[in-house]
């Protein structure tokens, strides 16, 4: 799959390339990021092959990546409309300040028009609440969201890393009211954090947004470097702020290693087929800091994994989900249709309960 085969994002009719360009990782202020040179190759490399999905926030290396995706967009001769530029707001810039972050008006409103000012542009095509702030109403919060739309300073609404309760009970006010939708979540989602599939994911496909997994090889744990035993290339500085993985979590490793072995590939390319395989994902969010990292995830799209494959990784990955998710997909089908094929799931019998 081509980067320019494009997907819509949720119930909107916004396109875009199925893996998004994010740039946390542009600017070194934090002592282990890309230079701007090499963030402007990864964003040349990233056009170059067909991409039009790009994603920052206000926080990513304090406002740095902000700006040098900015000077990108005017030194180059890309058209802004030509591209899907999205930025996030929530995170202070200014400590100190009770309104230089979070989701009230005053925030919200300060936060869009800095963030304007360091990428150079007219308008945002999706401004992302990063966090949800639970001294906001989110009333409030819609309602400054839908302000900006109408005023043409962005375009959509999404939110990232939100309860999926606060994100059902905002979708539903907003289309109550007729404000802005969310047509899209971000959200943490690998083969070593699955845990969204009992709430988020089905909330998303049942109100008609997008998902878009971030950390899809969770900092770095499923690229390759990282086997039991040690060895290997690990920027220790990376790790000094991640961690290292666990004993559980190299089983999931290392047969991701098993896969890209046998396929004769990357385990980065491996880990990314996978959580593009599945459903209710729509564009994934990869991240690099040079620009041949950056080739390999983009490597990904050419990779289809087999039945066989998919079938390993779901079951060594397989999340231990909180109440009632793994009640209402194993034992309620089995109450209600034991034995019946249902929309082409087969449920298996159950021994007769008694009167």
């Amino acid at each position: 799959m081509p980067l320019d085969h494009f997907i819509t994002l949720g119930r909107s009719g916004l396109r875009v390339s199925p893996l998004c360009l994010g740039t946390m990782t542009f600017g070194e202020d934090f002592g282990w990021g890309a230079s701007e040179a090499e963030s402007h190759a990864m964003l040349s490399e990233y056009r170059d092959r067909g991409g039009n999905y790009i994603d920052t926030a206000n926080i990513y290396t304090a406002g740095h990546s902000e700006e040098i995706v900015g000077n990108y967009l005017r030194q180059s001769d890309l058209r802004r409309d030509g591209i899907v530029l999205s930025t996030k707001f929530y995170c202070s810039l200014f400590p100190g300040d009770p309104n230089g972050g979070g989701a009230g008006r005053k925030a919200l409103i300060q936060q869009c028009e800095a963030s304007l000012k360091r990428l150079q542009t007219d308008y945002i095509d999706i401004y992302w609440l990063h966090n949800w702030d639970r001294t906001a109403p989110i009333e409030e919060t819609l309602r400054g969201l839908d302000d900006l739309v109408t005023a043409g300073k962005i375009r959509y609404v999404g939110f990232s890393d939100i309860p999926a309760w606060k994100t059902a009970e905002a979708q539903t006010i907003a289309q109550f009211r007729g404000w802005a939708p969310v047509i899209a979540l971000q959200l943490e989602y690998s083969l070593l954090e699955r845990t969204s599939e009992g709430e988020l994911f089905p909330m998303a496909q049942g109100m008609g947004m997008g998902v878009m997994p971030w950390s899809p090889l969770k900092s770095g744990f499923l690229s390759g470097k990282f086997r039991r035993g040690g060895g290997g290339d690990v920027d220790t500085k990376r790790t000094g702020i991640v961690g290292v993985p666990s004993e559980a979590d190299y089983d999931i490793i290392e047969a991701v290693a098993e896969v890209a072995s046998e396929l004769g590939i990357s385990s980065a390319s491996v880990a990314l087929a996978w959580v593009r395989s599945r459903a209710g994902v729509s564009s994934t969010l990869i991240g690099a800091r040079r620009v041949d990292q950056l080739k390999v995830n983009l490597d990904s799209l050419d990779v289809l994994l087999s039945a066989e494959h998919l079938k390993k990784l779901d079951d060594v990955s397989k999340p231990k989900l909180n109440f009632p998710a793994e009640n209402n997909e194993t034992l309620a089908p089995m109450l209600a249709f034991p034995g019946l094929t249902v929309d082409g799931c087969t449920v298996p019998s159950m021994a007769r309960l008694s009167a």
